[in-house]
């Protein structure tokens, strides 16, 4: 596994976290992991544009507009 170091935290941002830990009965660094993988997890606009285009490049234009009710 990889490890990653984050300079120049706000401290109040870091005491946030701690007490989002305790709340959630983890220390920060299983906290910050599980809000890292969570994060990781979480599609990208970008993906939902280009399924998006793919889908429009598919689509003849005049059956668009028939839909549109133009």
């Amino acid at each position: 596994m990889g490890a990653i170091t984050i300079r120049n935290l706000d401290d109040h941002v870091i005491e946030r976290l701690k007490m989002r830990a305790a709340v959630h009965g983890r220390s920060l660094e299983a906290e910050l992991r599980e809000l890292l993988t969570q994060a990781s997890c979480q599609p990208l606009i970008i993906e939902a544009v280009v399924k998006a285009d793919r889908i429009a490049a598919m689509t003849p234009k005049g059956e668009l507009r028939e839909k549109r009710g133009r």
